[in-house]
């Protein structure tokens, strides 16, 4: 979601619990390197939470903190401080503003360190309050929010959470035609909707647009059922794993009215000009069979293997091999298939293991609609004394344990030390694992080299928010197998 997305925001919505739009537009402005490094967060927190009293130094500066719980949060603050509390000229603030823009220099507002104390004193003000109200003001010289940029952004933010809520599908769909963007990729994305109960259907020769598709799924089972009808008559077996699993999704949710049908964009290796020339010959009726597809559209072979590694031919050719092999037989075997019976024409090859399709998933798509990868792993995971996401909800704080998955995400910020935050995906939802600086260096190479780990460490729990604190870090990359994945890293 928009702006809130990070490790840090997240673990901040649950703490700030935001009630209202101006809540939105603190929250926003809150986690910022200028408010962390300047010491805000947790006394804001601590004040909004009733853990301690809201108190002004005096009726000038409450004026100015009120709306902030006696916190400077925005950049419009910290000039009205050095004005009302420091003395500033209207010019003078504006420079210390200028000097708190996130392209300045670090450390310019350092210059400014003796007016602003030496005007508090004068003003009554104590030694000890001084220098804490320029520790917060210096810290906005890394970077600070003003208060209209945080409300611009705050209601970009309540949009974005409004549409994932009530529209979810639409969000996704949305989502995913505008990669590259944000923290997560198609497949967290994904993943994620399809936990919140939205029905994700595959690339399809015969369905499929250049962009990703908000459809509705009431038709879509219609027309579903009456396919499946007819093919029962027929007595075919062209229906492979990955389309009865669509089956199944689709009759758990039937209250479900929007989906979404994944588009030829996130095909790996498939040009722009095959899937015009694909949806060109489209018009003139859907295509039935591979060959069909070659010499109506006339795709090249590179975009041929394309469609077909990535299970898009599954409608006409069944499972992958048969499709590469029916493929093959129209762009290489002419003359023996020529010469060939009915039935060899027809050659039914063995379906792909689930393992199998799970790898061509990932590797022509970047994600799957099947089981998650470590659903296949969770046998081998819990021999390990490796427990799921899931379990580890309902682990109290404190406790040791192991956990396991795909590394998604890295983010070592500089507010943060050194210290690299991980967020790992197994099939049931995601962990939070943070790696002090002694462990960072103790497995650098885990955490900055590995697919997957184990992560042995502490559980630790403040209110909704629970990270793992990790002691320990074995990479399991090599159980993942050709599976290829990919994390995304962020300073």
């Amino acid at each position: 979601v928009f702006q809130i997305e990070s490790r840090a925001q997240m673990s901040m919505l649950p703490r700030l619990r935001p009630r209202n739009y101006y809540d939105l537009v603190i929250e926003v402005a809150l986690v910022r390197p200028g408010p962390i490094q300047g010491g805000m967060v947790n006394p804001y927190l601590k004040r909004r939470q009733g853990i301690e009293p809201v108190s002004y130094p005096n009726i000038a500066l409450k004026k100015v903190l009120e709306r902030t719980l006696g916190v400077p949060v925005f950049q419009e603050q910290v000039m009205e401080i050095a004005m009302v509390a420091a003395g500033f000229t209207a010019g003078q603030a504006d420079q210390l503003r200028r000097s708190m823009a996130a392209w300045r220099r670090v450390g310019s507002v350092s210059r400014f360190r003796d007016a602003m104390i030496d005007g508090m004193l004068a003003k009554g003000y104590d030694q000890d309050f001084a220098e804490a109200v320029f520790r917060q003001i210096e810290g906005f010289g890394e970077y600070g929010f003003p208060e209209s940029h945080a409300a611009s952004f705050a209601l970009l933010v309540y949009v974005s959470c409004w549409l994932k809520c009530h529209e979810p599908a639409a969000f996704l769909c949305a989502m995913l035609n505008s990669q590259p963007l944000g923290f997560y990729d198609p497949s967290d994305l994904t993943q994620d909707a399809r936990r919140h109960g939205v029905t994700v259907l595959a690339v399809d020769i015969n369905e499929s647009d250049w962009d990703h598709q908000l459809i509705d799924m009431r038709f879509h089972q219609h027309c579903e059922q009456e396919t499946i009808q007819n093919k029962r008559a027929d007595n075919k077996k062209t229906l492979n794993s990955r389309t009865q699993n669509h089956q199944q999704n689709s009759q758990q949710d039937k209250q479900a009215v929007a989906g979404v049908r994944l588009g030829f964009r996130l095909v790996s290796k498939l040009s722009r000009a095959g899937v015009d020339a694909i949806l060109a010959a489209r018009e003139n009726g859907p295509f039935t069979s591979a060959e069909s597809l070659v010499q109506r559209s006339g795709i090249h072979q590179g975009d041929q293997q394309a469609l077909a590694t990535a299970g898009a031919l599954a409608s006409i050719s069944g499972n992958r091999h048969q499709a590469q092999w029916d493929l093959l037989g129209i762009e290489k075997l002419p003359g023996i298939l020529a010469n060939a019976s009915a039935k060899e024409r027809n050659l039914e090859l063995p379906l792909p293991s689930e393992g199998e399709d799970i790898i061509a998933d990932y590797m022509s798509t970047g994600l799957t609609l099947g089981r998650h990868p470590l659903s296949l792993l969770r046998e081998k995971l819990t021999s390990k004394r490796i427990i799921s996401s899931a379990q580890w909800r309902d682990v109290p704080n404190g406790r040791h344990v192991r956990l396991a998955g795909i590394i998604k995400v890295r983010q070592r910020p500089g507010t943060a030390t050194g210290i690299v935050f991980m967020t790992l995906e197994d099939e049931t939802g995601h962990v939070n694992v943070v790696c002090w600086n002694t462990v960072v260096e103790n497995y650098r190479r885990e955490v900055l080299g590995a697919s997957m780990v184990a992560v042995s460490g502490e559980t630790q729990r403040v209110g909704e928010v629970v990270h793992l604190i990790a002691k320990k870090i074995e990479d399991l990359s090599w159980m993942l197998g050709e599976l290829s994945t990919h994390s995304r890293n962020f300073h």
